[in-house]
């Protein structure tokens, strides 16, 4: 053996000895950030879930930096732009900058103060603050105001003291949001929706017991469960002053479409069902991105962030997802790990893998192998 190939084989062992290596091997995502690897032959860098052809281990190197690659004369792959790693990081800080001088003011700052503060201009600003958090400063500062008066609401011993302290210049201007915001009157909330009325109903349906709960604007939950009475209990712990109403006759129609939609996936809707959708501006965002994903499809979280220009929000997708109360209208159940594994789905990973597998078989064979569930039956 020549003294070239025994260098060559001493440095494959080394390599494989590393504990880097087996990341590297695995493509782990969760491996980005802490080292980067080089290979010889073809002069670049790369991240470790690189999905660029694997190199023999003689002809790779570890390095804990970009910088430390760079300075040996590597350059950074097209593919996966290890070089973007500090950049991120950079906007992340300024971002993070933004939103803390946001927090910190009464009244939300105008576009050109926060450029001011960046030392950028209005739309570069705008463009990163986007880039970033997936929303303008502007509905990030109205969120953030929204919630401050959800909890003020709760702590606050008015209402009146609430809004102020959250940044409301008037009542009136409370009022006229208090329903998209709110779902009620703002004293209504203060008392756990006191005086607020739902209509709810359970049946079985083949996926176990749903429960679908309705306000005077539309509905509000589609849970699904095992026992009719625990999702009742949910409901009542949801909402623990509301006057919850076992719904009657008149609306078992949309009790009977939801049904339909869960059994047979397939079809078109028969009608149209309003809804009563709250959440924060980052959240409806999300929730509408997953309406779009067409039946019978799926999508990565990541490839969800993608989308929304969020290339590091996959986990904040994937808690945005988690607080989808509308089952199946809202389909978070398409959303998949990046491996294609199933995960995360608040209602139980076998009812995600039976909503997916129902969307893609052929219409034929659905409609033979699903029997459509009496509205009025609960067990």
């Amino acid at each position: 053996m020549s003294a070239i190939d025994t260098s060559r084989q001493a440095q494959a062992q080394r390599v494989q000895a590393d504990p880097r290596f087996a990341l590297l091997v695995r493509r782990d995502p969760s491996a980005d950030g802490q080292f980067v690897y080089s290979v010889a032959t073809t002069g670049v860098y790369c991240r470790p879930s690189c999905r660029a052809r694997q190199a023999r281990p003689e002809n790779l190197a570890f390095h804990d930096t970009a910088s430390d690659a760079e300075r040996l004369g590597f350059r950074p792959c097209k593919r996966c732009r290890p070089d973007l790693n500090d950049r991120r990081e950079e906007d992340a800080a300024q971002v993070a900058a933004l939103c803390r001088l946001i927090d910190a003011s009464d009244d939300p700052p105008a576009l050109q103060t926060l450029a001011d503060h960046l030392g950028r201009s209005r739309f570069h600003t705008l463009r990163l603050f986007k880039k970033v958090t997936g929303i303008t400063p502007k509905a990030y500062a109205t969120a953030q105001r929204d919630q401050r008066l959800r909890d003020g609401l709760h702590s606050q011993p008015s209402v009146t003291a609430a809004l102020y302290d959250a940044g409301f210049g008037s009542t009136s201007r409370l009022y006229e949001q208090s329903a998209a915001l709110l779902g009620m009157r703002p004293r209504q909330y203060r008392r756990g929706g006191e005086a607020q009325t739902l209509e709810f109903s359970v049946c079985r349906c083949s996926l176990g017991q749903v429960l679908v709960a309705a306000t005077a604007k539309g509905l509000c939950a589609i849970w699904l469960g095992d026992d009719a009475k625990q999702l009742v209990a949910a409901l009542r712990a949801r909402f623990p002053r509301a006057d919850l109403r076992e719904a009657d006759a008149t609306f078992h129609s949309t009790l009977a479409e939801v049904v339909r939609r869960i059994d047979d996936p397939q079809t078109r809707a028969s009608a149209a069902l309003p809804l009563d959708v709250q959440g924060t501006a980052f959240q409806q965002r999300v929730w509408q991105a997953l309406s779009q994903i067409p039946p019978g499809q799926t999508r990565s979280y990541q490839q969800l962030a993608d989308e929304l220009g969020l290339p590091q929000g996959s986990r904040a997708v994937a808690q945005a997802c988690a607080k989808n109360s509308l089952a199946v209208l809202i389909p978070c159940h398409r959303v998949v790990r990046a491996s294609g594994a199933l995960a995360g789905y608040r209602w139980g990973v076998e009812r995600k893998r039976a909503l997916l597998e129902r969307e893609a078989q052929p219409t034929s064979a659905l409609r033979s192998s699903t029997t459509p569930a009496d509205p009025r039956r609960r067990s």
